[in-house]
């Protein structure tokens, strides 16, 4: 039976704490660089478990440690928290506590992945920081139209050409002026940057086929699925789509407690905050886009209002990413001329040189094929309120069928009640 240690990590040095049969004990620290943690690496037993908490670095940390030992888990470092919560906190008892657990078997792991994953994940992350400083630029430069009292520019882009134009020619006080050329030139870096990771995401996609897969779905992009795929990984760690729906935060909380029936509340709003964001944004798209999703968004904003509706589709969305990720198969309801120009949106993103201008066999755009499909995403949101409409018309209201599992509270009536009281 192998040693369990735990690391509690910090910048410039990690704590170690060793569980062998026994209480942890603390075991001395080692600097936090690759010549000592190899050093460290190499004093580890082939049977040796380490656990070390998320952080910035414990990746780097356990792909040194993984070679010389049996396992390295990566504990995920709130639920840690929540398990061994503590009044007095110290970096030995921190790693004399992560000992004990790895040792009871009470580590609630965090799936690392691949290197490739880790990299999308690197790449998507990047892109979503320099998205928030862009957006916080232009909302600077709107404060000081709005401070300075500045009528509503006429152009539908602020910062496009036109509106540059207009922005130069407003009267503002000399430091509010160096305000918005700096955020101008602000803005054209980020754009350069957004630019370059744009094009690494588009050649990840396009060698990524799951990427593609998502992208068949009316309102996905590229940067949509990229996000899902980076987050998600490999989708056989989730055994069902409820999984994957309570792993990226979109499954309501649930209270119950005694004969009390169980509430459920707000979304939990777990686990990535990227994945939700880009799948509540596809959903506003989604919504608008014929077939069947519209028609349950129209249905759920019809009964609880357009903001909750978005966010019931996002979930479906999180729903249909597994099911399409677990077959192998594309969305059955897509249409094809959309997923033609997002694809080929990605190959010029990518690099691919543009089409010369003459006849082309399969164009990019064609109105008949493009009138066709949509009518026939139509028939098919058609088909789906049908489905909806008969489910309604034929499920049972009252009774212990009401809810699957549970009976009735309700007092029973008529023949229900004579069957109840016959001997």
């Amino acid at each position: 039976m192998g040693r369990s240690i735990g690391l509690d990590v910090h910048r410039d040095f990690c704590e170690i704490a060793v569980a062998d049969g026994g209480r942890a004990r603390s075991a001395g620290r080692v600097a936090t660089t690759r010549g000592r943690l190899k050093l460290f690496a190499c004093s580890l037993l082939p049977d040796d478990r380490v656990v070390l908490e998320a952080t910035g670095n414990a990746l780097a940390i356990a792909g040194i440690l993984q070679p010389h030992c049996r396992e390295v888990i990566v504990a995920h470092t709130k639920q840690v928290r929540v398990i061994s919560h503590a009044r007095v906190k110290t970096d030995k008892i921190d790693a004399r506590v992560l000992a004990d657990l790895l040792a009871a078997d009470l580590i609630p792991a965090v799936w690392v992945g691949n290197e490739r994953v880790r990299a999308l994940r690197r790449l998507v992350s990047r892109r979503r920081g320099l998205v928030k400083r862009r957006t916080q630029i232009k909302n600077e430069i709107s404060a000081v139209l709005h401070r300075n009292l500045t009528p509503r520019a006429p152009v539908t882009d602020l910062f496009g050409v036109k509106g540059r134009q207009w922005l130069a020619n407003q009267l503002l006080p000399v430091d509010e002026r160096l305000t918005v050329d700096g955020c101008l030139r602000q803005l054209d870096f980020l754009g350069e940057e957004l630019a370059k990771i744009d094009t690494l995401v588009a050649q990840e996609a396009l060698q990524e086929a799951d990427i593609r897969r998502l992208m068949t779905i009316p309102g996905v992009d590229v940067t949509t699925a990229a996000t899902l795929v980076a987050v998600i990984g490999d989708v056989r760690r989730f055994p069902s789509a409820k999984h994957l729906a309570g792993y990226l935060g979109l499954a309501p909380r649930v209270r119950q407690s005694g004969i009390a029936a169980a509430h459920h509340g707000r979304i939990s709003k777990e686990g990535s905050a990227a994945a939700r964001h880009v799948l509540v944004e596809a959903a506003w798209i989604t919504a608008r886009s014929p077939g069947p999703l519209r028609a349950f968004a129209q249905r759920t904003a019809a009964r609880r209002g357009r903001h909750i509706a978005t966010v019931a589709v996002a979930r479906k969305l999180a729903v249909l990413c597994w099911h399409l990720l677990a077959r192998g198969e594309d969305y059955a309801s897509q249409r094809p001329s959309l997923v033609r120009r997002k694809i080929r949106a990605l190959e010029l993103k990518a690099g691919a040189p543009r089409a010369r201008p003459g006849p082309n066999s399969n164009p990019t755009w064609n109105r008949d094929h493009e009138g066709r499909e949509q009518q026939i995403a139509e028939q098919a949101e058609a088909a789906y309120r049908r489905l909806v409409s008969d489910w309604q018309a034929s499920r049972p209201r009252d009774g212990a069928g009401a809810t699957p599992g549970r009976a009735s509270q309700r007092p029973s009536k008529g023949k229900a009640a004579r069957q109840a009281t016959s001997p």
